[in-house]
């Protein structure tokens, strides 16, 4: 990404005159540095969302500018590109509620806080059900998110098949008897996120490092002191992991354990067609969801593999299951081309909800465990993380996060599904 400076402003008269000049003058949208400086003041590891959101704010909102972001790869290219772009905030507990829905109003304003075009799209997102249960369910959401000032709206067969004529109401597998509506929800161009966060943090002066990857932690009579990497020792008087997918490895390095195993999650994305799927839909009963970018292809995904790797590739069992269940509620998909798959790993912790706490380790710090929610939480995510981290307390909303639930059995069941990390 290129852009007239760190700190210059994107505009149509820019964009024209460079045009012009054959677009040989653009400079770098943020500086790379090529090393770390041997200490600093807060190095955060990780150069995804949720690490460029955490150093921005630690920047923007504490005036803590003399942090390092290290990244084992070029920005970008790790879990927060490799998702599939939906934003929300239609959730149960009110403690969730909260959190995302401030996420939420941060990504309404995303493009105007950072000068960058994420091509932040409120097309709304919509949950199907296809049972009296479902529904049921989906009607106490309702009232919790409405309790607490949020968007949202019950939609009965007939409103939902003319928000999305595609859907098959009567499927043989699982009718649809009607659908939940945030329609403030919608998506995200994913990998714009970064590339943004980059942009504005290297302009408040937080060096990014590409190709530098963590390769252990320096941990000195119980404090953390500064981390190894391919590219020499840092120093640091804290250090921040934002490693999704990742969190147990570096928590291992630093020596404790995470209650949290890692997941691949698949993504597809077909041929491009004319727009015909103007909002987010996620399929309850086949655990599938899909939208149309702005390319024209459809893009969908569903459950995680179901067992523990680090492989960005994904098994054929899970695509069958995914493709099986988009067929069943949209049909017409049988005669769309996929052209592309992929696979992201994800921490998925015991409760299936984020962990943005201290750890045993002083001066160590941990966002992590982000299950399926990561890529909607980035600019909340990384607001409540620098907030941490430059006062040492977590701030209210996010106190239902801390690592230390899990020992003391107040963990957070917002599916109701229990302690299993594939159940969520």
């Amino acid at each position: 990404m290129m852009s007239s400076g760190p700190a210059g402003p994107y505009s149509a008269l820019r964009l024209a005159w460079e045009a012009l000049r054959g677009h040989r003058h653009w400079r770098p949208a943020w500086r790379s540095v090529a090393r770390p400086r041997d200490a600093y003041r807060v190095v955060v590891v990780g150069g995804g969302g949720h690490g460029l959101s955490t150093a921005w704010h630690l920047a923007a909102e504490h005036g803590i500018t003399d942090v390092a972001v290290l990244e084992k790869g070029p920005i970008g290219l790790g879990n927060v590109g490799r998702n599939t772009t939906i934003i929300r905030s239609n959730y149960f507990m009110p403690e969730n509620i909260r959190f995302y829905e401030h996420s939420l109003k941060l990504w309404e304003r995303f493009e105007q806080t950072h000068g960058f075009n994420a091509m932040v799209s409120q097309r709304g997102t919509l949950n199907l059900f296809h049972s009296d249960g479902q529904r049921d369910q989906f009607a106490r959401r309702a009232n919790a998110m409405r309790i607490e000032g949020v968007d949202c709206e019950l939609l009965d067969r007939d409103a939902v098949k003319r928000l999305v004529p595609l859907i098959e109401l009567d499927n043989t597998r699982y009718p649809v008897l009607g659908g939940f509506l945030q329609r403030r929800g919608g998506t995200v161009r994913h990998d714009a996120v970064p590339w943004a966060y980059a942009r504005s943090a290297s302009a408040r002066g937080v060096d990014i490092v590409e190709h530098c990857e963590v390769t252990g932690i320096r941990v000195e009579a119980g404090r953390v002191t500064g981390v190894e990497t391919t590219r020499g020792t840092v120093r640091a008087e804290k250090v921040v992991l934002c490693v999704a997918g990742h969190s147990s490895r570096l928590a291992e390095m630093a020596g404790f354990r995470l209650p949290i195993e890692t997941h691949a999650l698949q993504a597809f994305v077909t041929e491009a067609v004319k727009p015909c799927l103007d909002c987010v839909v996620t399929y309850g009963a086949g655990h599938f969801y899909i939208s149309q970018s702005d390319k024209g292809g459809l893009v969908f995904g569903g459950a995680i593999d179901g067992h523990n790797s680090y492989a960005q590739r994904g098994q054929l069992p899970m695509a069958e299951e995914v493709l099986a269940a988009g067929k069943t509620l949209m049909p017409a998909l049988s005669r769309l081309r996929v052209l592309r798959q992929w696979a992201g790993v994800m921490d998925m912790s015991m409760d299936g909800n984020p962990i943005i706490s201290t750890t045993p380790v002083g001066n160590l710090y941990l966002n992590g465990g982000w299950c399926y929610g990561g890529f909607k939480a980035v600019p909340a995510g990384g607001f409540y993380t620098a907030h941490l981290v430059a006062t040492g307390a977590p701030h209210p909303v996010i106190a239902h996060f801390a690592l230390s639930r899990f020992r003391e059995g107040r963990t957070i069941d917002e599916r109701g599904a229990g302690p299993y990390p594939w159940a969520h």
